[in-house]
C-alpha cells in the first residue's frame, strides 16, 4: 500500500473513530465505574470485535448484509436490543461511579466481562459492517495483494480505535474525580443510560443504504 493512501485511510478512520458512539460511551462509562486500566479490557474486546467485522467483511458477508434485507434486520435489532439494556442496566444503577475505588475491593465486573461486554458491543453494531464494507474498497489497489492490504487497514484502525478509547476514557477519569458526589453520579447514571437507549433506538433508524 502506499503511503499516500495509507495516509488518507488513517485520516477517514479516524474522523470515524473519534466521532461519540457506543464504543465510547462504553468506556467512559467503563473508566469512571472501574478505572482506567480495567478499561483496557472493554476496548481490546472491542477493538478485537471490530478485527472479526473486518475478517467477515472480507470474506463477503458485507455485501451479503448490505443485499439482504432480512440478515440486516435481524441483526440491527440484535444491536439495538443490546444497546437499549445496556442503557436500562446503568440508569438503574445506584453504583458511586465517581467514587474513588479500593483497589483492594473486589470489583463489580471481572476481565473476561469487560472484555465481552466490549466483544459484543461491536458485533452487534451493523452500522460497523456497512462501514468496513464501504470504506475498504475505496483504498484497495488491485495491482498490489489484497490480503496485505487488508492486514494493514485492520491493524491500522485497531490501533486507532484503542487509542480513542483509551483517551476517551482518560478525559472521563479526569472528570470523574473532579465532579464526584451523588447528585452527579446520579445525573451520570441516567446520561449515560438515557444516551444508550437513544442509539439503541436510532439503530432501529438505520437504513440498508444499498438493499
Amino acid at each position: 500500500m502506499e503511503f499516500s493512501t495509507w495516509l488518507l485511510y488513517a485520516t477517514v478512520a479516524i474522523v470515524n473513530i473519534a466521532s461519540p458512539g457506543p464504543a465510547i460511551l462504553l468506556a467512559i462509562s467503563n473508566s469512571v465505574a472501574y478505572g482506567l486500566r480495567r478499561v483496557v479490557f472493554s476496548s481490546l474486546g472491542n477493538i478485537c470485535g471490530g478485527a472479526l467485522i473486518s475478517s467477515l467483511t472480507m470474506a463477503g458477508l458485507g455485501a451479503v448484509l448490505k443485499t439482504s434485507s432480512l440478515l440486516f434486520g435481524i441483526l440491527k435489532l440484535v444491536g439495538a436490543a443490546y444497546l437499549i439494556y445496556l442503557g436500562i442496566r446503568q440508569w438503574r444503577s445506584r453504583t458511586s461511579l465517581f467514587a474513588r475505588h479500593d483497589a483492594a475491593a473486589p470489583a463489580a465486573r471481572n476481565n473476561r466481562q469487560l472484555f465481552m461486554q466490549g466483544f459484543l458491543l461491536a458485533l452487534t453494531n451493523p452500522k460497523a459492517i456497512l462501514f468496513f464494507t464501504a470504506l475498504f474498497p475505496q483504498f484497495l489497489s488491485t495491482k498490489h495483494d489484497l490480503l496485505p492490504q487488508y492486514a494493514i487497514m485492520t491493524g491500522t484502525f485497531m490501533v486507532l480505535s484503542f487509542c480513542s478509547l483509551m483517551s476517551y476514557a482518560l478525559l472521563a477519569r479526569s472528570a470523574g474525580a473532579w465532579l464526584s458526589g451523588e447528585r452527579n453520579t446520579g445525573l451520570f447514571n441516567r446520561f449515560a443510560g438515557g444516551t444508550f437507549m437513544l442509539l439503541g433506538l436510532g439503530m432501529l433508524r438505520l437504513k440498508n443504504t444499498a438493499a
